[in-house]
This record gives structure tokens, sequence and C-alpha cells, in this order.
């Protein structure tokens, strides 16, 4: 098996809301949407962000389980700088995401603040000046 990830699915509660957030507050583009069913983004020369609306997520993964606090798992979007930090956050603070951290310069070098989109998925927003920071970006 390569080593790679191909898909990051979410399943998401209203995918109206996923769009507007992502398509129309963030500014991506859509490289399938199929409304009331999936929306997927391509988010990297080989990975694609695929939102799927709930009740078809669960009928071919299975149940989702939720509860109180955040789900156990954050996505990174990592940028070249510093200040690209604070102008991603900007972004997703007026595409509606809620919460949005402040950057906080971390112990191990970068710097980092989180937003959450619509279904209260985490983006990690990084600069990491260090040889795996840059592995990640285009």
């Amino acid at each position: 098996m390569d080593q790679r990830i191909s898909f990051v699915t979410l399943a998401v509660r209203d995918l109206d809301a996923s769009r507007a957030f992502y398509v129309d507050g963030l500014g991506w583009q859509a490289a399938l949407d199929v409304p009331g069913e999936v929306l997927m983004i391509q988010v990297g020369e080989h990975v694609v962000l695929s939102l799927w609306a709930e009740p078809g997520f669960e009928a071919e993964v299975g149940p989702v389980r939720r509860g109180p606090g955040l789900a156990p798992i954050t996505l990174a979007h990592n940028v070249r700088t510093r200040e690209e930090v604070d102008a991603v956050l900007d972004v997703a603070r007026r595409a509606g995401a809620d919460p949005v951290t402040e950057a906080v310069e971390r112990d191990w070098g970068g710097c980092t603040g989180y937003f959450g989109d619509p279904d209260g998925y985490r983006w990690e927003i990084a600069f990491n000046p260090g040889p795996i920071g840059q592995v990640v970006l285009p």
C-alpha cells in the first residue's frame, strides 16, 4: 500500500451550511457538488476533502457518535509565514467560523491558531519553520 491519503471525509449535519462556509466563505472551489449528498473539494495535488451529508455517511459507514467535547480530529493548513496564520484566521472569521482562536507561539518554534467549521471540526492554521513543515507546503 502506498504511503498517502487520498480523501479526508467528514460527516456533516447540514451540507448547505458547509457549502456556504467552505465555498462561499473561504472561497474554495467544488470539484464535485451533489446537492443533498456530498461536496468534494480538491485540497492538494492528490487529496480531496469530502463533506458528506450525515444520512449518506451513516448508510455506508455506520452510525455517527455525537457527544460533548470536540471531534477527535483536526485538519491542518500550513502556511509559509507567521503573518499568513493571522491572515487565514481572519478569512475564517469573516466566513463565520466559530470559534476562532488567535495564533499562539508554540514551544517547537512555530505558531498555530484554530477555527471551527459549521460542524465543529477544527482546522489548525500553522506556520512550522522546521523540515516537516516544509514538506507539506506546495
